[in-house]
């Protein structure tokens, strides 16, 4: 099993030669229990952000927190293949595709992008920022958890190992 698979990595310098990454019964636990209080606060702040101080970026970046949590709890390479990176995109396009058709939806309907006073709804614009700010929150969610992946994995990934040198041969002709 490699490093990225058990989420750990060899720095040797550490102290009785162990990885960063330590099994702790105190912490996973911990991250167990705060784990859903923190991602319930992050939706409340994505959605109150209309009516009080808040919305969708402090919001999505308090629920981003939740994966680092369970990352620094439970290992990165664990956490890594538990949300497949097809999950961000899907929720990043979401997000954008949410704050876009609402935009959208105004345009069709005469007004500016996103002037909410046009959507023939009762209360169009509450809801319009609602669904804005939920939009924003999953982008932010997706590119805060996608930029640790990122960061964590540091050089990993196809054509991102520096290739060895290769040796030069001297033909003949060229000396």
């Amino acid at each position: 099993m490699s490093d990225r698979e058990t989420g750990t990595a060899d720095v040797g310098s550490s102290a009785g030669g162990r990885g960063p990454y330590v099994e702790s019964t105190i912490i996973m636990t911990t991250v167990r229990v705060v784990a859903p209080f923190v991602l319930t606060l992050g939706l409340f702040v994505m959605f109150h952000g209309a009516d009080s101080a808040g919305g969708g970026f402090q919001g999505g970046a308090i629920a981003g927190s939740v994966v680092l949590m369970l990352a620094f709890a439970f290992g990165i390479g664990p956490v890594r293949d538990w949300i497949h990176p097809g999950i961000l995109l899907g929720l990043m396009v979401a997000g954008v595709l949410t704050f876009v058709g609402v935009g959208a939806l105004t345009l069709l309907l005469g007004g500016n992008f996103l002037e909410y006073g046009v959507i023939p709804i009762y209360h169009a614009s509450a809801y319009s920022i609602e669904l804005i700010e939920l939009g924003i929150g999953a982008i932010v969610v997706s590119i805060i958890t996608g930029l640790f992946f990122a960061i964590a994995g540091g050089m990993e990934g196809p054509g991102a190992e520096p290739k060895p040198a290769e040796e030069a041969t001297v033909t003949e002709d060229e000396a």
